[in-house]
Parts: structure tokens; C-alpha cells; sequence
């Protein structure tokens, strides 16, 4: 077994499991600057990782940049390379979890670039947390429902209207897969808040269309960024850089898909409804037996037994 796990653990590292795993990207050049040539998008979680490397990638492309987040020198530096680059970009450092500042924030796009095209909603926190670690830790889940849900949602609400006016917008949703797929143990914080815009977003979606406003949810498996570092169990499975990452969104701004997700989401959703209690009763008993084992854990092992807060 000692020598078949490298091996394993090569595979899983590798462009096949890579391929299997995560929803495709990859657009034609020239249909991308036609798609965003002179439109004004607008980026959330700007600063690092997925939407940094979308919002330089839209920039380049011929993009009006609005980059979004609350890490200002971050967020100023990543704006002074654009412009170094000849790039259009603009910084607006917001904390979307205050939903005045996101309020001032609509305001202030509106009147200094008259409508947003593209919203690229994408800023998250993510918590991995057993439910017994959280008894005392209620911020955890009004923080994670503040930056995943309210946020978001004061900003659709701020800029949907002018997109109906003009008759034209795309909306993008940068979800997760786990909303797809049954609830598991930890991530109890982080699924629910995901789920609950992604909710919202498509009900949204299904009234806006006939305004001419598309959307697009993303269902992204895994991407490889300070946010899921932490998650160490994450280290063996396959996921995308975020220049990878960035080619997906790409891809839904030009085509304007409904969904993009990877190809075995729907038949998981498929079987998983089918199976639903046994699967909870196995991924309980799982659960069970490895939270036993961690807590039998000597004090001082060098072995990890913190949750991980992305």
C-alpha cells in the first residue's frame, strides 16, 4: 500500500484528474474582446486569487474594470499594474459584509459610470468548522452569510435595475459545486450561505430574461487559493489556478450559459437524490469515526486537530 499511494496521489495531481474534475474554459481570443471590448464589468473579491486573475484578464482583453474588494492597498496595486499595462481599471474598496457600504458603493458606480454591463460576483468566505467547535461561535455563520449572501445580494438589487432599463446585463455567479451535492460535515457555515444566493441568483435569473439580462452560475469544484490552503485535506485533489479558474468566467461572459459546472454534477445530483438516506447514514458514520480518532489524539503529536477557517 506505502507504494501505491504516491501514485495515487500523482494521479489525483495530474491534468486527467483535473480534467475530470473541474468545469471547462477556455474562450477564442478575439470572441472575448468582442464580448467585453468597451463594456464595464464588475469584479468582486478583486484583490486575490480567482478575481485578481479575472479582472487582469478582462482588463486586457479591452475590459473596463471595476475592482471590488475590501483589501484597498491590495486592491490599489492590482490597479496600478493594470493602468501601468494601458489597462481601464478603477479601485473601489468595499466591505460587502456592511450593506450600507454596499449601498454608497452602487451609488457611487452609477454616477460615475452611468451602469455596470458584467457583474462577476465572486468575493466569498469559506468555514470548515465541526458543529461542535461552533456552539459558541455565532459570528462565524453571520459573517459567512454577511459576505456570501447579503452582500451579494444588496449589489444585484443595486445594479439589476439600470440593467432592465437598458434592456441588456450579464450576471455571474461564481457558486460552488457543493451546492449541487448533498450537505457535508464542517462545512455547514459555508454550503448553507452558498446555497441560499444561489438560490436567489436563479430565481432572479428567471425574472430578469425577459429585460434581456442573462445569467450565468459557475459551479466551481475546486480552486487552488489562500482561501482553500488551509484545508489540507484539499492538498490531493485535483483543482484549478486561478488563471484557469479565470478562462471559466471568461467563458460565461462570451457564451452566456445558464450554468457551467463540471460534467458529472448533474448525474450526481441525479443519483445522490436517489440514494439520499443511505448516503447521509455512510457519510455520518464516517464523520463519526474520524472525529472519535482526532480526539483520542495525544496532545502534542504534531498531528492536525484545528478546523480550518478559509
Amino acid at each position: 500500500m506505502a507504494g501505491i499511494t504516491p501514485v495515487l496521489t500523482a494521479l489525483a495531481r495530474g491534468p486527467l484528474a483535473d480534467w475530470l474534475t473541474n468545469p471547462r474554459g477556455g474562450v477564442d481570443e478575439r470572441a472575448l474582446r468582442e464580448a467585453v471590448q468597451g463594456r464595464i464589468v464588475l469584479v468582486t473579491g478583486a484583490s486575490f486569487g480567482l478575481g485578481e486573475a479575472t479582472a487582469r484578464r478582462l482588463a486586457h482583453a479591452g475590459a473596463t474594470v471595476l475592482l471590488v474588494a475590501r483589501t484597498e492597498d491590495r486592491l490599489r496595486e492590482v490597479v496600478k499594474d493594470l493602468a501601468d499595462a494601458g489597462a481601464d481599471a478603477y479601485a473601489y474598496p468595499t466591505d460587502l459584509t456592511d450593506l450600507d457600504a454596499v449601498a454608497a458603493l452602487v451609488e457611487r458606480v452609477l454616477a460615475e459610470h452611468g451602469h455596470v454591463d458584467v457583474l462577476v460576483s465572486n468575493a466569498g468566505k469559506s468555514i470548515r468548522r465541526a458543529i461542535d467547535a461552533s456552539y459558541t461561535r455565532m459570528h462565524d455563520f453571520e459573517r459567512t452569510i454577511a459576505i456570501n449572501y447579503l452582500g451579494p445580494v444588496r449589489l444585484v438589487l443595486g445594479l439589476l435595475p439600470s440593467m432592465r432599463e437598458r434592456r441588456g446585463g450579464h450576471l455571474v455567479n461564481i457558486s460552488t459545486i457543493g451546492v449541487r451535492i448533498p450537505p457535508a460535515p464542517r462545512w455547514a457555515a459555508y454550503q448553507a450561505s452558498k446555497t441560499a444566493f444561489d438560490v436567489f441568483f436563479r430565481s432572479v435569473a428567471a425574472e430578469a430574461t425577459a429585460d434581456g439580462v442573462t445569467a450565468t452560475s459557475i459551479y466551481m469544484a475546486l480552486i487552488k487559493t489562500r482561501m482553500s490552503a488551509p484545508t489540507r485535506t484539499f492538498d490531493n485533489v485535483p483543482g484549478l489556478t486561478p488563471a484557469e479558474a479565470a478562462e471559466v468566467v471568461c467563458r460565461a461572459i462570451v457564451d452566456r450559459p445558464a450554468k457551467i459546472s463540471p460534467w458529472w454534477a448533474d448525474v450526481a445530483e441525479v443519483v445522490t437524490a436517489a440514494v439520499r438516506r443511505p448516503l447521509e447514514v455512510v457519510v455520518s458514520r464516517r464523520f463519526a469515526v474520524g472525529h472519535q480518532r482526532r480526539q483520542q489524539r495525544p496532545a502534542g503529536s504534531g498531528l492536525p486537530t484545528r478546523e480550518d477557517e478559509l
